[in-house]
């Protein structure tokens, strides 16, 4: 027996099948872990399967439990949770479902535990799963927040100081908050999205 369950996109070509850990809350997980490593979705293009289909793999290790193939090919009506059907990293659609949906695991104790089995160098530091998003205008300084770069990796970084106004390449940085990541002449140093995971004081 499993708790199998089967994802797949709107348009119904490709599907990734769990024989396990097919609930809800785990798939739930499984996409929310990828939309937090930025990862292309698997309604954009091959390299999102192949991203979920990793980050699902690594989680439960061995050779079993987790597969790929052309959508009518899979259990899709398996007794079990049926099909989840996904857009970008969110479920927004279900067929052959017949019970009600699982919420037996926490979200952040599924991330946690998702994260633990990725591999050491491709894991995010734990506490980014217990802090909390903050809009940039509350953030002080002292702060300590996690930073994703381009590689998709997150550093925790502190905020040491409020900018001046001025413009660092077309950037107008008056009181945005800045890190000592680069110098305060370097608009990489500045906060320029609208919100951050904090980690509270």
């Amino acid at each position: 027996m499993g708790n199998r369950a089967v994802i797949t996109t709107k348009d119904k070509k490709i599907g990734l099948y769990l024989h396990h850990n097919g609930g809800r809350d785990s798939v739930e997980a499984f996409l929310e872990y990828c939309k937090i490593k930025d990862y292309r979705a698997p309604s954009e293009d091959c390299y999102g399967w192949a991203r979920l289909a990793q980050v699902v793999g690594n989680f439960f290790g061995g050779g079993l439990s987790v597969g790929i193939d052309a959508y009518n090919m899979l259990d899709k009506d398996n007794d079990d949770n049926g099909v989840y059907i996904i857009e970008g990293w969110e479920i927004v659609g279900r067929e052959f479902n017949t019970g009600s949906e699982q919420k037996k695991y926490e979200l952040t104790d599924m991330l946690i535990g998702i994260n633990e089995r990725q591999p050491k160098e491709e894991q995010i530091d734990p506490r980014y799963f217990i802090s909390k998003q903050k809009d940039v205008k509350d953030i002080i300084v002292g702060d300590k927040l996690f930073e994703q770069d381009f590689t998709g990796k997150y550093s925790l970084l502190e905020i040491i100081g409020l900018g001046e106004d001025r413009v660092i390449n077309g950037y107008r940085v008056k009181n945005l908050p800045y890190t000592s990541k680069y110098s305060i002449d370097n608009c990489n140093s500045y906060l320029l999205k609208k919100n951050y995971r904090v980690i509270e004081q």
